[in-house]
C-alpha cells in the first residue's frame, strides 16, 4: 500500500517476528545473555517471561542463531498437550522414528532417552523450547521436570527453556510446583522499551527498508510511548496506522491527525494513555486509602487526641 509511496523495499512495521528487523535493546540483549548462559550451563531450566508484544519470540529466534553448531532444537509452539502428546511431539520435532498410535509415556519416554543418549554420544546437545509455557498444565509441567532426570554421570541430556507471559511465574510459585522451580537456572523478565529504545526502535525498521531519514517528528515518539507503553507489537501497529493515514491523504510529513487516528484505530474507546499510567494512579488511590485508614485508625487512640488537641485549643482561643 503506502510501501512505493514512501519508498520502502519492504513494509516497515509488520507484526511478524522476522529477524531482518531485529533490534535488540539492551535489555533484550540481557535477556539473550541469560538464556545462552543457562542453556550453556547444561542443567536445569531457563525462564524467559514478558508481557504480551514485549518481544521475547524475538529473543527466542535470536538464540536459535546463536546455538552452537553442534545443537539440536525442539521448538513446541502450542503447549496445550497432555504429558504424553507433550513427549510424542518433542520426539516429533526431534526426528525420533516412532510407532503411531503408541500412546504410552513409558514408550513415548524410553523413544526421548534412546535419541538423547544417541545425540549425546555423537557430541550434540539437545534443546526443547516451550512457547505460550504460561498456558502449560501442573501435570504436564511435572512431566517436563521428570525430563530432566534424563542425564549421564556428567550432563543432562535435555535443556528446558520456557517462554511465556508473567504468569508463569505465577504458576510455578504455587507449593506443588515447588521442585520444579528449585531447577530453574536461569530467569529473565522482559520489560516494555523505554522512550529511548522506542525512538531507536522505530528509527532502526524504517532504516531496515531503506528510509534513513526520521519519519516520526520527536513530538510524535514520545506521544506513541506514552500510549503504547513500549509495547514493539503495539508500537508496530500505531507505526503502521501513521503511515497508512500519511499516504491516503497524499500527505508529506506524519500530522497530529494522522497519530489521532492511529491511535482511534488500534485503542479501545477511551484509552489514550499506556496502561502504565493508570497503575500509577492505581498506587496513588492506594497510598491516599492508606491515609485515610490510618487517620481512621488514630482517632481511636491516644495518639490522635495529643496530636489534635493543640490544635483545638488555638481555634478556640482565637
Amino acid at each position: 500500500m503506502y510501501q512505493q509511496y514512501f519508498g520502502l523495499r519492504a513494509l516497515p512495521f509488520s507484526i511478524a517476528p522476522d529477524p531482518h528487523y531485529l533490534y535488540l535493546s539492551s535489555q533484550h540483549r540481557e535477556a539473550l545473555a541469560h538464556l545462552l548462559y543457562g542453556v550453556g550451563s547444561g542443567g536445569g531450566f531457563v525462564l524467559l517471561t514478558g508481557e504480551v508484544g514485549t518481544g521475547k519470540t524475538t529473543v527466542c529466534r535470536c538464540l536459535l542463531q546463536q546455538l552452537p553448531e553442534k545443537t539440536e532444537v525442539a521448538y513446541i509452539v502450542n503447549p496445550c498437550q497432555s504429558p504424553v502428546e507433550l513427549l510424542s511431539t518433542i520426539c516429533d520435532e526431534l526426528g525420533v522414528p516412532g510407532e503411531p498410535g503408541n500412546t504410552s509415556i513409558k514408550y513415548q519416554t524410553d523413544r526421548l532417552m534412546r535419541h538423547l543418549l544417541e545425540a549425546h554420544g555423537r557430541g550434540f546437545r539437545t534443546v526443547a523450547l516451550i512457547d505460550e509455557a504460561q498456558n502449560l498444565d501442573a501435570d504436564v509441567l511435572e512431566q517436563i521436570r521428570l525430563l530432566t532426570n534424563l542425564e549421564t554421570d556428567d550432563c543432562k541430556l535435555l535443556q528446558l527453556v520456557l517462554i511465556g507471559q508473567p504468569e508463569l511465574n505465577d504458576k510455578l510459585a504455587q507449593p506443588g510446583l515447588r521442585q520444579f522451580a528449585q531447577r530453574v537456572t536461569a530467569r529473565y523478565h522482559l520489560r516494555e522499551l523505554d522512550l529511548r529504545d522506542t525512538r531507536a526502535y522505530i528509527n532502526h525498521r524504517l532504516a531496515v527498508v531503506g528510509l534513513y531519514e526520521p519519519l516520526f517528528p520527536e513530538w510524535s515518539v514520545r506521544k506513541l510511548y506514552r500510549v503504547s507503553g513500549g509495547v514493539p507489537r503495539l508500537i508496530n501497529i500505531l507505526c503502521d496506522r501513521v503511515m497508512l493515514g500519511v499516504y491516503a491523504e497524499n500527505a508529506k510529513a506524519v500530522e497530529k491527525r494522522h497519530l489521532a487516528g492511529a491511535i482511534r484505530e488500534v485503542l479501545p474507546p477511551g484509552q489514550t494513555e499506556s496502561t502504565g499510567g493508570s497503575h500509577r494512579w492505581l498506587w496513588a488511590g492506594l497510598t491516599v486509602a492508606l491515609l485515610l485508614a490510618l487517620v481512621v485508625y488514630l482517632r481511636g487512640t491516644p495518639v490522635w487526641h495529643e496530636l489534635i488537641r493543640p490544635a483545638i485549643t488555638s481555634a478556640s482561643e482565637g
